[in-house]
């Protein structure tokens, strides 16, 4: 019944993307003194829900899509900005804090939004 509300199709995207861009941000974190690394992150949450438009989406690289194919991953990680340091190694603590902040809030945000649809449907039934 939920999966067929564009609202909440919606939240469970915003509230996977809050998952895999926070894997990719510990995996920075992680590499924060490995000469050479770059730090990685994922698009917006905006430009990867309006390009997900396909009726099957593999969200992972084994999965097989509607050809029979296997596809690529959903999301596509990029090279985040930022300075090299003398080392090579492009990741800083600081940024990817704020970004981990930015990411708690998107995963909440979803929760909650999920959490007002459950609430607004079961009201429209009759059950509190």
């Amino acid at each position: 019944m939920f999966e067929n509300l564009e609202v909440t199709r919606m939240a469970n995207a915003m509230a996977e993307r809050a998952g895999a861009r926070m894997g990719v941000l510990a995996r920075n974190i992680a590499n924060a003194d490995t000469p050479g690394y770059k730090a990685m992150d994922l698009p917006s949450f905006a430009e990867t829900y309006q390009e997900s438009t396909l009726p099957m989406r593999a969200t992972r690289p084994g999965h097989f899509n509607a050809e029979g194919a296997m596809s690529e991953p959903e999301m596509i990680k990029s090279r985040a900005k930022g300075a090299d340091s003398p080392n090579g190694n492009t990741v800083s603590l600081e940024q990817e804090m704020v970004k981990m902040a930015d990411v708690r809030k998107d995963h909440e945000m979803a929760l909650a939004i999920y959490r007002n649809a459950s609430g607004i449907l079961r009201a429209s039934l009759g059950k509190n």
